[in-house]
């Protein structure tokens, strides 16, 4: 057989089991499309590179599973930069194909000639420069294995023009020996040292994050914290991961955690740190969190074991395999007075809950669109007030429910995440909740929504402003209010409306709850623009470098 470079690359794409690209074409890539023109595969025209790779993002977060997104050299390569980097810090595998000037043309400031090879060391898993056609043979199958394989991450592959172009002859696909994680062995010994810390403890707590989600590892986790009374707590990523109606659930840790959870945590004697990176969001001054407590550490990433905390024991493996393995060690107990002081602390030190008549208030919205769903529904946000509101009450059951920027706190991720999702699991529903600010972000790509018509409600809780941007100025900057209130804010149901998809304003609905009730139990897009007192804050909220004790609003919630 005889095919180009541009050919070769869709046919082991197809062959490694893509489905749906999205990407946005251009000189440099054209061969790849022409080659993509002729696929099974189909391609999802982005409106921006940068939705490219968060639509890419949304589909890779929903299924676990490697996504694909194209751009080509230049501003359209450097336009991914910020999704690859989203995928880097929250571990999930984007790979990111981006055409490049001709070979012969590297390093003269060809026309939009750029270094994308040398821009994404530092915010990709591993990257790859092909500098020969044979080498696609290789580097394509290996991107697919780095990137799924033990800690998920996103790959860049960056292929010059005249590669693409470039035609081989051969008989069959060559075979070659790909790229593998170093296996951990975890010894039986580590395994019962840790099980007789975790039977001999009178107060542990689970703190989980997307390790266990990326491990599928959500049903065994719960097998475990059941069989031994071990309350969860989770972070942002680890959401899902533990079904929030269950008693033993403590929910979000750490900066905006209900004043329950970081207080529970700081009488533990015992964490168990499983698939999670001890980030500065949930654990605040590290000198100072759960300090009386022991710290079993497990990851498959060894990078994360003692880099921030340090453990007393340590296990480096897949989550999955090491509860697997961890479970039949574990006693059966009840442990009643540590699962009475938990129901104590969860009355008397609960979440803030608005009056129910406040129906504009964004924890009432976010309850009454949980309450109203399916448990199976995937929630995608942005970066804010919404984001954090959404975190604290959403009733999450399931993994991969939530698709959100844990890492980077990426504004612009929410729309485009949802349409990956949508496209990637067509039998379900997915609702948006952004801001006003965020949505502007890539509101572009309302074009791609309307193009495949696809099953997204949007909800944009509009305050006006860049809400937690302001609230910090409120709480750590003396109230000095500087660049985050809009001076012209658009009208959204007339901008839905001009993308040809259909839009409301709540604020406008004679009865706003029926209308949106009748809007969820519809399929296809919809934006739906709810107007919310700016003055509504996220609490309670843990300073910068302080203690998880030390809350504002974790008490009484008066400023």
């Amino acid at each position: 057989m005889k095919l180009n470079g541009a050919e070769i690359t869709i046919k082991l794409l197809e062959m490694h089991g893509i489905k749906i690209i999205s990407g946005l074409p251009g000189g440099s890539i054209l061969p790849l499309y022409d080659a993509l023109s002729k696929s099974s595969i189909e391609h999802i025209l982005a409106r921006h590179e940068q939705g490219a790779a968060f639509i890419a993002n949304g589909i890779a977060r929903s299924t676990g599973k490697p996504a694909v997104c194209f751009a080509t050299s230049g501003p359209g390569a450097t336009n991914l930069l910020t999704g690859i980097a989203d995928a880097k810090m929250d571990s999930i595998p984007v790979i990111a194909i981006t055409g490049q000037v001709p070979y012969s043309l590297i390093g003269t400031d060809a026309f939009q000639e750029i270094d994308i090879y040398g821009l994404t060391i530092p915010i990709t898993k591993h990257n790859f420069f092909i500098r020969s056609i044979d080498e696609l043979f290789r580097v394509i199958p290996e991107a697919f294995k780095i990137a799924s394989s033990g800690r998920p991450g996103p790959v860049l592959v960056d292929i010059p023009k005249n590669i693409q172009l470039q035609e081989m002859e051969f008989d069959e696909w060559p075979s070659y020996e790909y790229y593998s994680d170093v296996e951990s062995n975890v010894k039986e010994t580590e395994i019962l040292k840790i099980a007789e810390v975790i039977n001999d403890s009178k107060r542990p707590i689970l703190f989980i994050g997307g390790g266990i989600i990326s491990s599928n590892a959500s049903d065994l986790l719960y097998e475990f914290s059941r069989k031994n009374n071990i309350p969860v707590a989770t972070s942002l990523m680890g959401l899902g991961a533990f079904p929030s109606d269950e008693p033993l659930y403590l929910g979000l840790v750490g900066m905006h955690a209900a004043p329950y959870t970081n207080l529970i945590m700081h009488e533990s004697d015992l964490i168990l740190a499983f698939g999670v990176r001890f980030d500065d969001r949930a654990i605040g001054n590290i000198s100072r969190f759960c300090p009386d407590a022991e710290i079993i550490h497990i990851d498959i990433d060894e990078s994360e074991i003692n880099k921030l905390k340090p453990a007393d024991f340590s296990i480096i493996g897949d989550i999955f395999s090491i509860l697997d393995n961890l479970i039949p060690y574990i006693k059966e107990d009840d442990r009643l007075e540590w699962v009475k002081q938990i129901k104590l602390y969860k009355t008397k030190y609960p979440l803030y809950s608005p009056p129910e008549n406040d129906i504009f208030h964004p924890i009432n919205i976010i309850k009454y669109v949980g309450d109203t769903l399916y448990s199976d529904t995937i929630i995608t946000t942005d970066v804010g007030k919404h984001q954090m509101w959404t975190a604290q009450v959403y009733p999450f059951k399931r993994p991969r429910t939530l698709l959100t920027s844990g890492g980077l706190g990426a504004m612009g991720l929410g729309l485009p995440a949802a349409i990956g999702a949508a496209l990637a699991n067509p039998d379900k529903r997915i609702i948006c909740f952004t801001g006003d600010g965020s949505i502007l972000m890539n509101i572009q790509e309302l074009a791609t929504l309307a193009d495949y018509n696809l099953n997204v409600t949007i909800i944009i809780l509009n305050n006006k402003h860049l809400g937690l941007v302001e609230q910090l100025q409120e709480f750590f900057y003396n109230k000095n209010y500087f660049a985050t209130e809009f001076i012209t804010n658009p009208d959204f149901e007339i901008i839905g409306r001009g993308f040809n998809i259909p839009s409301c304003d709540l604020g406008k609905e004679d009865n706003p709850l029926a209308k949106l009730s009748d809007i969820l139990s519809q399929s296809g897009p919809y934006i739906i623009n709810i107007p919310i007192n700016p003055e509504e804050d996220v609490l309670p909220i843990v300073p910068a470098g302080a203690s998880n004790l030390e809350m504002i609003g974790g008490k009484d919630y008066v400023k």
